[in-house]
């Protein structure tokens, strides 16, 4: 292992690794309140939103993220919109893990007992209410586990936007490999950045699903 190119290139690495987390932790949550309201989309009672919920996962949960990235940095200057390669990423990593976290959390709902939206229902509260004050909060003690999982996928599928001059990691360690034309060293340090990012991440799902199921 050559540790002088992460010595000689570190700004490049910290600067890709900033960027990179920043689009991870904005996508994060906003893909994570999207998934929730489509989640609860695809299982109202009235029926053009739960076509529009499951329209919007089956779409974008079996398309490459990849295409969604294109779409959003090469397309939409013809529809007379423009994003950098930071946006376009990111309105990419969200609209497409937020598929994914939106079947997970579906799946929560409707592993709660239907007893539950009765009884708050019959007790005064509208639908809106009865999801946001007792069926979410329990859905989403079910899914931690698999929510956890999309998220780190979230990190790690942040990688591809390299293709779109992102400048997140892996679109600094290009420009360090074609520098010093080094590839294994080079893409063996973005591998431990990545980790510094995904580890602690992994072990806070960990320690939130245990505390939650503590709490029961």
């Amino acid at each position: 292992m050559d540790f002088s190119i992460l010595v000689d290139y570190f700004d490049m690495y910290w600067d890709g690794f900033v960027v990179t987390l920043k689009i991870s932790l904005i996508a994060l949550i906003a893909s994570f309140i999207i998934g929730a309201i489509v989640a609860v989309m695809r299982i109202t009672p009235f029926a053009p939103l739960r076509w529009i919920g499951t329209a919007y996962v089956e779409f974008f949960r079996n398309i490459p993220l990849l295409i969604i990235a294109f779409f959003f940095y090469f397309g939409t200057p013809a529809l007379g919109l423009e994003f950098s390669g930071f946006t376009a990423g990111t309105i990419a990593l969200t609209i497409y893990t937020s598929a994914f976290i939106g079947e997970a959390i579906r799946s929560g709902i409707l592993a709660v007992p239907k007893g539950q939206m009765e009884a708050a229902r019959s007790s005064g509260l509208n639908y809106i209410q009865t999801m946001r004050i007792i069926i979410l909060p329990q859905a989403i003690k079910i899914v931690i586990p698999p929510i956890g999982n999309q998220f780190i996928n979230l990190v790690k599928n942040s990688s591809i936007l390299a293709l779109i001059a992102g400048t997140e990691l892996m679109y600094q360690a290009d420009l360090i490999s074609a520098k010093t034309y080094v590839v294994f060293d080079v893409y063996i340090f973005v591998a431990v950045f990545y980790l510094i990012i995904t580890i602690p991440l992994s072990l806070g799902v960990g320690y939130l699903e245990k505390r939650l199921a503590n709490s029961n």
